[in-house]
């Protein structure tokens, strides 16, 4: 299917009908004006090109307008989250009235454990997979202290059998028909950071509420690059940042999901502010708390406007190249790269990422064998910029939206040539 030949890499992106979104994104360059070989898009993606034109508007009517920008700017402040619901539900497959932007990813986790991790005295522990995010394990953790519980006894792990590197859903089921009595959440970041492996969300969705656990998702790592179906496959909230594969820009604001089923439940629990209340009555200030419906009455303040202006920049891309036809193009990008690592037939290296591409996204982790970060840093000297995570793997993610086949076949020769040096 595939062809080890730079002329094939070509042939491919020539007849990519995505191709022409490459231009619309700044490419790194080196100090001598090359463009750099970017495989970094699961880290922090690249800015779009209309990116400084929408903060600049919105600059603009701060300096022309001051607080009236808040209902007469060109895109009014007061309602600007509303600008990227559609957008961004499209992407992770939910209701518009079940996501909203706001927040970061960490503070949007401890907001929606506020209202769905529900200890009692007897079902109070929480699973997550072995080699979560450090940041995720660290917010569950300081969940359980905080409601009394020891993380070492209510933090469950589901972890890869020895020897093997990706957890196996049976391996969740046995936890879950062995301890489900006592789980309160199962809080699964649903593409893993390090090894790149997909979780069935449905599935493991259906086995949490079997046991009468409240489940949800960290889609760090795979929102604008798998397509996560959420209101579909039903978990109760997720979270997510927008500056990997959202190309949002550093420390961007994040997202999140609640399912439509908890819409309009008033007995379940949430931290509260201002912007969660009724917009006809928000700015009335002398009203009883009038919760929004939907995910929306989760915000707490006004966010920010440059940066739900870089967001929108990058949603309205990713509105004109269609999520579905990116998806396509990046099982296309990520089996390239996978054939061309395997034609190394190098000892040295194992690609960790799952072979389906329906448990996997862009990145593939490639774990090198007698490597260290100097690896590393020779790709780097070579004009490829990926990922590296100790202690020996390199991530890389080629991004559809703004690489391309020769991108990735150049890289690969770059790690052949580094590797036979060695």
């Amino acid at each position: 299917m595939f062809e080890n030949k730079l002329s094939y890499a070509q042939l491919k992106d020539q007849q990519d009908p995505l191709k022409h979104f490459r231009d619309q994104f700044l490419l790194p360059i080196d100090s001598a004006g090359n463009t750099l070989i970017y495989l970094c898009g699961n880290s922090l993606g690249l800015q779009a090109k209309k990116t400084s034109e929408y903060l600049q508007q919105e600059l603009t009517d701060w300096a022309t307008l001051g607080v009236e920008g808040h209902t007469d700017a060109k895109h009014p402040w007061l309602p600007y989250n509303e600008f990227l619901t559609n957008s961004m539900a499209k992407i992770v497959g939910a209701k518009p009235s079940e996501v909203v932007i706001m927040n970061s990813l960490t503070a949007n986790l401890h907001f929606m454990m506020v209202s769905f991790y529900q200890p009692t005295s007897t079902k109070y522990k929480i699973v997550i997979e072995s080699d979560a995010f450090p940041s995720d394990k660290y917010a569950v953790e300081s969940q359980l202290k905080y409601y009394g519980f020891d993380p070492h006894d209510g933090l469950i792990l589901w972890k890869p059998r020895e020897g093997e590197k990706l957890c196996r859903f049976e391996d969740l089921e046995q936890i879950m028909n062995e301890h489900g009595n006592e789980i309160a959440l199962l809080m699964i970041g649903n593409t893993n950071y390090y090894s790149g492996q997909a979780f069935p969300m449905k599935r493991i969705t259906e086995l949490g509420h079997q046991h009468g656990c409240l489940v949800g998702f960290d889609l760090a790592h795979g929102a604008g690059n798998i397509q996560t179906n959420l209101h579909e496959n039903g978990p109760d909230f997720a979270v997510w940042c927008t500056y990997k594969y959202l190309n949002s820009g550093p420390g961007s604001l994040g997202g999140c999901f609640v399912h439509e089923r908890h819409a309009k439940n008033p007995d379940l629990k949430r931290f509260t502010g201002w912007w969660g209340h009724n917009k006809k009555t928000r700015f009335n200030m002398r009203h009883d708390f009038d919760v929004l419906p939907g995910a929306e009455g989760w915000q707490l303040s006004n966010p920010s406007i440059l940066s739900m202006a870089a967001i929108r920049a990058s949603l309205d891309v990713f509105e004109s190249a269609g999520f579905e036809n990116l998806v396509r193009k990046s099982r296309q990008l990520t089996g390239y790269m996978e054939y061309l690592l395997e034609q190394l037939k190098n000892d040295r290296i194992k690609i960790i990422t799952p072979k389906d591409p329906d448990q996997r996204g862009a990145q593939l982790s490639i774990q090198v064998t007698d490597a260290d970060k100097t690896l590393h840093s020779r790709l780097i000297e070579a004009g490829v910029i990926s990922d590296w995570r100790e202690p020996n793997v390199i991530r890389v993610a080629p991004a559809p939206l703004y690489n391309s086949f020769e991108d990735v076949f150049i890289f690969v020769e770059r790690l052949k040539e580094i590797l036979n040096k060695e």
